[in-house]
């Protein structure tokens, strides 16, 4: 049973970093993120001023990792996640954006 307090809080604290994320990031909406949101060919654009390599750090609701990589690229395959509702981290140098990804 603790266990699921343990999961239940973590999925609260994703979600108000992520809101927290959302907030402090809103003058700078354009200079990191991603498109479309739902995601339903498999497929995300990353948008971003800069060609450098971003780290991008997906998590289920539960706070699982389910896909850790670095790209360069503005393509990203996600076709592999299942549909659902996620947490998506992008990072590139000291810029880090945090965002609620659904998946269908």
């Amino acid at each position: 049973m603790a266990k699921h307090y343990f999961y239940i809080t973590l999925f609260f604290c994703l979600f108000s970093l992520s809101a927290l994320s959302q907030e402090g990031k809103l003058q700078q909406n354009d200079v990191l993120g991603f498109y479309p949101n739902p995601v339903s060919n498999g497929k995300i654009y990353i948008t971003s001023k800069t060609t450098l390599e971003k780290e991008i750090l997906i998590f289920d609701v539960l706070g699982k990792k389910v896909l850790q990589t670095n790209t360069s690229s503005k393509e990203l395959n996600i076709s592999t996640i299942p549909a659902g509702v996620y947490i998506i981290k992008i990072k590139e140098e000291d810029t880090t954006v945090t965002r609620k990804l659904i998946v269908r």
